[in-house]
């Protein structure tokens, strides 16, 4: 036993060294001194004070710190999302013409469905059933025998408007597909135009000579493209610098040579028959902020189908594989791009003089050179817009419900009804047509439809598509315009369909009218949309065997419609007036349609 003093007390210890029992006044322990490792136990409790936790606040220059950290990290993940989307706008701006269009091969018209006698049965039991109660057992059996006589004329009747619907399709489809390879000039610039619809850079087939086609594409303005491009630091970070002129004019000029190598791939795709395009290239210029050509030449179907076209790079070829190419892009001496834009001289270019010419809606006495005709010419090219693409078009073999075959069967004689109309040529959304000098005196314009109430409207244009008075405006409020050679002539309202009628003289119309729009709007009370509309159709009768029709879309998203227009255009030298078939729509209803036709809503 030992004892030891100290300034915590006395301890004393009893045992050898390897194995030693403690005691003092820190409590008893025992304590294990074998091996390298010692290991000791208290024998009793003892609480000793714990040691207090330091909670220690950041600086004010740690914060500081920290909020740099957090903002450098948002600035650079803002920079690396602008260079991905500057090298995605790039791409997607450069290489249009790597696209592939498929050859367009003859149309195929599909078989209608077939009908058999229980479907008939059916529904001539559910119609003439509707009403009569389970326990009416002899007004049923008599609704029966009704529908058991009706069933096989209702069959027979829709069978056979079926078969001459596919009969009708048929022949116009192979009409339209040899008018297509013969290069009739109407068909194959709306066949390309409805194929352009969907392009970046808005393009416009204007005339056929021969086989070659005439194309106008506007290309969007050099002020267009940002300002920034993606490069890196001295140390190799990426960054945000600067767009230079040079690099600003390489990237547009790729831009405008992929556009058009597209707008050429998709032609000649598009037009069989067609072996060469001219095709000239409007733009803003920069410095004047004025219209004018920027590019023209003549490209051969050979030239472009023999390709390749596989690198972003390949859209300068359009430079090199054309014949007469001129460009407001050139090269200096030192190899450089100018870093200017100047116009292409017209005078000195007869085939792009050609090309306007044949491109003018509106009275030859105005220059082709002048800022108004390339103003309604941007217009046109720009009115050419993807909603073509998105309309819906009618179903040739809709079935007639029961109710509507019966009610037509006893309609009384002479009621206007699809099924009795003269026949008419179908238009195609975009169809244009000429119209014969007999249609020039009077224009017959009948709307029929069903489902809710519509109105048609009428508006008297210039050159500008704006009028020029509220007295240009005819609607059911003023009824007659251009004293009389526009005029509505009411609406009928009796059977299963509604018709307003109207009248068109485009021959009495004043000199400052080029264009008649003709447009319905639906009632603005109802809220109704023009998915409302059944059975709607424009039908118009230019007299001497010469009738139209246009079924326009049933889209829900407008309330106001462009139908078809009849307008002034210039052919062989020659004034004429045409035909075409529109269905544009805006969702503010009449309102927003005569606004955008220069009347004053307010």
């Amino acid at each position: 036993m030992s004892v030891r003093v100290s300034t915590r007390g006395v301890r004393a210890s009893v045992g050898p060294r390897i194995a030693r029992v403690s005691a003092g006044s820190g409590g008893a322990r025992f304590s294990s001194g074998a091996g390298p490792f010692q290991a000791s136990t208290a024998l009793r409790g003892a609480r000793r004070p714990q040691a207090r936790r330091r909670t220690v606040a950041p600086s004010a220059a740690q914060l500081e710190r920290a909020r740099r950290q957090a903002e450098r990290a948002q600035q650079e993940a803002q920079r690396d999302a602008a260079i991905a989307e500057l090298h995605e706008l790039r791409r997607q701006m450069t290489s249009v013409h790597l696209e592939s269009f498929p050859t367009l091969t003859p149309p195929v018209v599909p078989e209608p469905q077939r009908l058999h006698l229980a479907w008939a049965l059916a529904e001539a039991q559910a119609h003439h059933l509707a009403g009569l109660g389970l326990l009416a057992r002899s007004a049923r059996n008599a609704a029966k025998r009704h529908a058991e006589a009706d069933a096989p004329a209702y069959l027979a009747a829709e069978e056979t408007r079926l078969r001459e619907a596919h009969t009708r399709l048929v022949a116009e489809a192979d009409q339209w597909w040899r008018s297509l390879t013969g290069n009739d000039e109407e068909t194959v610039c709306g066949a390309v135009n409805h194929a352009f619809a969907d392009n970046p850079a808005s393009g416009c087939a204007v005339g056929v000579d021969g086989s070659v086609l005439s194309v106008v594409m506007r290309q969007p303005d050099i002020d267009a493209l940002p300002d920034q491009t993606p490069g890196v630091t001295p140390t190799g970070r990426p960054t945000l610098k600067k767009l230079t002129k040079r690099d600003r004019t390489l990237w547009w000029l790729t831009a405008m040579g992929s556009n058009i190598v597209a707008t050429l791939k998709e032609a000649f795709a598009t037009a069989p028959g067609i072996t060469a395009i001219d095709l000239a290239v409007l733009t803003r210029l920069p410095n004047t902020q004025r219209l004018g050509f920027v590019a023209y030449g003549r490209w051969t179907r050979r030239a472009i189908e023999a390709g390749p076209w596989q690198r972003t790079e390949d859209a300068l070829r359009f430079l090199d594989i054309g014949q007469g190419v001129v460009c407001a892009v050139t090269t200096t001496v030192a190899g450089n791009l100018s870093s200017t834009l100047k116009p292409l001289d017209v005078s000195r270019l007869p085939g792009l003089r050609s090309l306007l010419e044949s491109a003018q809606d509106d009275s030859a006495d105005e220059p082709v050179t002048g800022e108004a005709t390339l103003a309604g010419l941007d217009g046109d090219l720009r009115a050419n817009v993807p909603d073509a693409h998105a309309a819906a078009l009618p179903d040739p073999y809709r079935i007639r419900p029961f109710a509507e075959w019966k009610q037509q069967q006893s309609a009384p004689q002479g009621c206007t009804v699809p099924q009795g109309r003269t026949p008419a040529t179908t238009l195609a959304q975009g169809q244009s047509v000429v119209l014969p000098e007999d249609a020039w005196h009077e224009v017959r314009i009948a709307f029929e439809f069903a489902g809710a109430d519509a109105d048609l409207t009428i508006f008297l244009t210039g050159a500008d598509g704006r009028v020029a008075g509220d007295e240009d405006f005819v609607f059911y409020n003023q009824p007659d315009g251009a004293s009389g050679a526009a005029r509505l002539l009411g609406k009928e309202t009796g059977g299963p369909y509604a018709v307003e009628r109207a009248s068109l003289r485009p021959a009495a119309l004043p000199p400052h009218v080029h264009r008649v729009t003709i447009a319905v709007n639906m009632d603005v009370d109802t809220g109704l949309t023009c998915g409302a509309l059944t059975h709607a159709a424009l039908n118009l009768d230019g007299g001497a065997g010469h009738a139209w029709s246009f079924q326009p879309p049933a889209d829900p998203g407008i309330r106001a419609m462009a139908v078809a227009e009849v307008y002034r255009h210039t052919t062989a030298g020659r004034p004429v007036w045409k035909l075409r078939a529109l269905g544009q729509g805006w969702a503010d209803g009449l309102e927003g349609l005569a606004r955008a036709h220069g009347v004053d809503v307010s």
